[in-house]
């Protein structure tokens, strides 16, 4: 039965995430008093999404350097500097340019690898990928916000950094670490605590919407900008990943694990970190991008499955060709 309600679960979370933070807008009176759980709840959901990961997928990004060397840059430097460039142009509220650099600096997102699994991925490169950049995030993030926004905005990195440790990187190795002591028989627990977590998650996206409220009811013309903006970065997030896949001339389990883990962000992460240690405007553009993330995955999961194969006709008729 939980098997089946998290199939369900997965399914329909392109519809949950949004309608979660439509609800926190709505019912944020209700829902405030219960922000304090925010951490504890995203701790478990590491944890329970972990128990399914062991230490040898850590050994997949040294077998295949390249494409996590690729996603890394593309998570960690190409896109903050986007998001930093295009915020310096269009807003003038350091706050919301902080807000945007974060969407786009936090972590990849654990939920790539059902997405990557669904389309037949490589599941070893996804793992990687999402466990290295997990354990670098506490160091990676603090550094880059300082780097980019720091003038503007007072940042502290070392409870950045002590609240990434507490919400992801620690859950994950007690997880990782519970499946080696089990010899595997962990993941029958992370199977059966799966529609919990996903339940979590949209807990988790209601309390963030409900801290953004007063922000967010504020229907104004910046606002809409930063829905375009924060639309348009998710977007170019996953296009640029297939792209490089494309250029690098990578099989099509490669560019599947890139799309999605170069694409998604642990976004709920992000808005914890904006809600815990930012002025609450931070967390405008980290929570709308919560609107769009599990769309845009399905919606780039389709594209990929319609124009990989013509694609791929184009970059052998240009090999011969050459």
């Amino acid at each position: 039965m939980l098997e089946a309600l998290n199939r369900l679960l997965e399914k329909m979370m392109p519809v949950i995430t949004p309608i979660s933070v439509i609800l926190g807008i709505l019912l944020a009176d209700h829902l405030l008093p219960f922000a304090y759980l925010i951490p504890f709840i995203f701790a478990f959901m590491t944890l329970s999404g972990s128990l399914s990961s062991n230490f040898h997928s850590l050994k997949g990004a040294l077998h295949k350097p390249f494409p996590f060397i690729v996603i890394l840059l593309l998570l960690h430097v190409i896109m903050p500097l986007i998001a930093w460039s295009i915020g310096q142009v269009v807003f003038e509220n350091h706050l919301t340019v902080t807000g945007l650099v974060l969407a786009t600096v936090i972590p990849t997102g654990i939920t790539s690898f059902i997405w990557v699994n669904i389309y037949k991925g490589s599941i070893a490169l996804a793992l990687s990928i999402i466990l290295i950049d997990t354990i670098l995030s506490p160091f990676v993030v603090p550094y880059t916000l300082s780097i980019l926004v720091g003038k503007n905005v007072e940042i502290d990195p070392f409870s950045i950094m002590s609240g990434l440790l507490l919400m992801v990187v620690i859950p994950s190795f007690i997880g990782m670490f519970i499946h080696h002591l089990t010899n595997g028989k962990s993941v029958i627990a992370s199977k059966k605590l799966a529609p919990f977590s996903k339940l979590a998650l949209s807990s988790v996206v209601m309390i963030n919407g409900a801290v953004v409220a007063p922000y967010i009811k504020k229907v104004n013309l910046e606002l809409l900008f930063i829905i375009i903006t924060v639309f348009g970065l998710a977007s170019s997030g996953y296009f640029l990943a297939w792209m490089f896949g494309c250029l690098f001339k990578k099989d099509r389990e490669t560019k599947i694990a890139m799309m999605f883990t170069g694409g998604m962000r642990n976004i709920s992460a992000g808005a914890v970190i904006a809600v815990q240690y930012f002025p609450p405007a931070v967390a405008v553009p980290v929570v709308i991008g919560m609107l769009f993330q599990q769309v845009l995955a399905s919606i780039f999961g389709l594209l990929f499955k319609r124009f990989d194969n013509e694609l791929q006709l184009y970059d052998q008729s240009y090999s011969v060709s050459k």
